[in-house]
């Protein structure tokens, strides 16, 4: 059966068909009288505005209502630039990156290797795939995995080395996964300089916002749970209420009870008795004990008509869930 291939191929002088890249597209009205906005100029050609380029991967083509450039495309991107955006890639985006041209596939090998090492170093950990527990071996790999440019890597790493008692040598590995933009790295990262001597709160909140903003629904209740505790700029009970909601809508149980009490008392948001009682079901479906006893003591004075005070409602507080 015949089947065709998308993107189009290209005919080489061997006789054989390969893929190109997606090229680069500008109009060409905003290059004419402004400089090059593209941050790897150094590496691409100038554009001839007059007459079309010879080059094959980059053309200019001209109509009555719009004159569109081609530039160069991703292949011709330095390998330094390809690891940095590759470094926080698991292993199925590994795969499909190398797929895209001849210049990815170079570049990216590094991580290809480093995610069979971060697999190795997950095997010895947690002693699966056959293979006894060994956290030297297990270490060993993710340190392998992470001088290849995988954060992921890093962060197991890390992690490893917290566990151990070695806080600087983790430290460092998250440090380096966050400056990276790894989520991971920067959550445990700020975290971990909660948990320093000395503290150092105000960078904390700075790499727990970043990963907040980017999704990481842990790093949205810790940091949350740190604004609550008066760490940061200033202690702002919206923002804290804000974070806690985010967190407990992204499925984390800890941030559903303590939405379920900022709804109950009204702290940060809007007091709500029905959406207090959404989020403490929600929480004690999800195995939270306290969340379970405070549900369970609410249905029984609905049934009954008595009103049921949790023993530690009087102990109430955010900031020790």
């Amino acid at each position: 059966m015949n089947q065709k291939t998308w993107p189009a191929t290209k005919s080489s002088s061997d006789g054989l068909r390969r893929f190109t890249a997606f090229p680069f597209i500008r109009k060409q009205t905003h290059l004419q009288n402004r400089p090059s906005e593209n941050p790897f100029s150094d590496h691409s050609k100038k554009i001839n505005t007059t007459t079309p380029p010879s080059s094959s991967n980059s053309c200019c083509s001209s109509s009555s209502s719009n004159q569109y450039c081609y530039n160069q495309d991703f292949s011709q991107l330095p390998y330094d630039i390809i690891l940095k955006i590759a470094a926080r890639f698991s292993l199925s985006n590994v795969r499909a990156s190398s797929l895209v041209c001849k210049s990815w596939c170079e570049a990216l090998r590094p991580l290809r290797e480093s995610m069979v090492f971060l697999r190795w170093g997950k095997r010895f950990k947690h002693g699966r795939g056959g293979v006894k527990r060994n956290l030297s071996k297990a270490l060993d790999s993710f340190l392998k995995g992470a001088a290849r440019g995988s954060t992921l890597a890093m962060v197991d790493a890390g992690l490893l080395y917290w566990e151990m008692g070695k806080r600087e040598e983790g430290i460092s590995l998250y440090r380096k996964a966050a400056e990276l933009g790894d989520p991971a790295g920067q959550c445990n990262l700020g975290i971990s300089l909660l948990q320093v001597n000395p503290l150092d709160p105000e960078e904390a909140v700075k790499w727990l916002y970043k990963a907040s903003v980017s999704g990481h629904v842990r790093a949205q209740y810790q940091l949350a749970l740190t604004l609550h505790k008066g760490h940061g700029p200033k202690r702002n009970l919206q923002e804290t209420a804000k974070w806690y909601l985010r967190a407990a809508e992204g499925g984390y149980v800890r941030a559903m009870y303590n939405t379920a009490l900022c709804y109950s008392v009204g702290e940060g948001l809007m007091q709500s008795h029905e959406l207090a009682k959404k989020w403490m079901k929600r929480a004690a479906d999800r195995g939270h004990s306290k969340a379970q006893l405070e549900h369970g003591l609410s249905l029984y004075s609905e049934v009954s008509g008595v009103v049921c005070l949790s023993p530690n409602m009087n102990n109430r507080s955010l900031a020790s869930v």
